[in-house]
């Protein structure tokens, strides 16, 4: 009887805690929608007829790409630099361009595993397992990037591909499933108020502003949305992990998309997974297929931020949200269910492991030359040609 009467007292006030977490996760999402579409209107207030001016900086899709790996390695976080990405296509950046940055995105945000994987640093076997858990993440990157870029400059298949998929969901130009607008409605208030408070400057000055702005709440909501979720969420998210990573491959694959889902953010999943892979929890086989369901979980932000797109730009808006979701999809298809591809991102990780283990400045060297230096030297070379 005692079990019974005191369950009441504590389920309420987990239930309240609950509730007002997901209000408060509610109400950020509003508010990254509204910083979606700010960056947008922004750019048009600040171009005008001139975007192509604007964005001259990504005439060069590897400039894009690079622009794409440092921005997501020093904020660490695919989801807010795609979500920005978004609003700067509504504002008129040219989706060709947009794409390698979403590219480069992928390849930025894995360096947080590989900064987790330091922790087992002073354990030579544990910082063998935790660095190529971590680093399968970046080979495969890497790897998806080398295959589907150039393919993409010849041949445009995520291009035309998301084109397609966006002209379904997106009807007499308003993102909607039946071509009511309800986003631009519902929206409505946050852009008027963001306008209200960018307003009083003259012409470019207001629209640059609202860009500023756009991306400051965006930074900010991306980091409480994970803040809030983690806390609900990466309990239940551990009880995924646990009972599906070691199931197989496909088990695996849903697990850390359903993971990331859970708690909006690819770098706090594999965050989760390496300390679990360098103290030989799983291994590297079981740990591969996870963090390529961890890129594709973490599409789930762009596609959200799509919505807030009306109007003209809609469909380029889904469409750069989409391209996300394709390249990490066409990537498992070419380079995972492929047999002759399928363990070369492995061969890459446990090299660089082994490499680590002999000395600890590859390690460091390694992180900032792949995130860093070399896309940086990249850019500088093309200003000097």
């Amino acid at each position: 009887m005692n079990t019974v009467q005191t369950a009441p007292h504590t389920l309420p006030g987990a239930s309240s805690k609950n509730w007002q977490a997901w209000l408060l996760v509610a109400i950020l999402i509003y508010l990254l929608l509204a910083a979606v579409g700010a960056i947008g209107n922004g750019f048009k207030i600040a171009t005008g007829s001139n975007a192509k001016e604007l964005f001259s900086f990504a005439s060069n899709p590897f400039v894009a790409l690079i622009v794409g790996i440092v921005t997501t390695a020093l904020i660490q976080s695919s989801s807010t630099v795609t979500s920005i990405i978004v609003g700067m296509v509504a504002g008129g950046l040219p989706v060709s361009m947009a794409i390698p940055m979403v590219m480069g995105a992928n390849i930025g945000t894995s360096l947080t595993s590989t900064i987790v994987s330091l922790g087992h640093i002073k354990s030579p076997d544990e910082f063998r397992r935790a660095f190529s858990a971590a680093t399968v993440h970046d080979s495969f990157n890497i790897l998806a990037v080398a295959i589907l870029l150039p393919l993409e400059l010849l041949f445009q298949p995520l291009q035309k591909a998301s084109a397609y998929l966006a002209q379904l969901f997106v009807s007499d130009s308003n993102m909607s499933m039946s071509g009511m607008n309800f986003m631009k409605t519902l929206l409505a208030p946050a852009d008027n108020l963001l306008k209200l408070l960018t307003g009083w400057l003259p012409g470019i000055w207001s629209g640059l502003l609202l860009i500023v702005l756009g991306v400051v709440l965006i930074l900010f909501v991306v980091s409480q949305i994970g803040k809030v979720l983690r806390k609900v969420m990466v309990g239940k998210a551990k009880d995924v992990l646990n009972a599906a990573v070691g199931r197989g491959p496909v088990s695996g694959m849903l697990s850390g998309t359903l993971i990331t889902v859970m708690v909006q953010s690819s770098s706090t999943t594999t965050a989760l997974i390496v300390p679990m892979a360098g103290t030989g929890v799983f291994t590297l086989k079981q740990v591969y297929p996870f963090t390529l369901g961890t890129n594709i979980g973490t599409t789930v932000t762009a596609l959200l931020a799509a919505t807030a797109i009306s109007g003209p730009a809609a469909q380029v808006a889904l469409q750069i949200a989409l391209v996300h979701l394709l390249f990490n999809v066409f990537g498992i298809g070419l380079i995972y269910v492929l047999p002759l591809l399928r363990q070369v991102p492995v061969i890459m990780a446990t090299t660089l492991a082994e490499w680590g283990l002999k000395n600890k400045m590859y390690v460091f060297a390694y992180m900032f030359g792949v995130f860093f230096a070399i896309p940086l030297l990249i850019i500088a070379i093309g200003q000097l040609l």
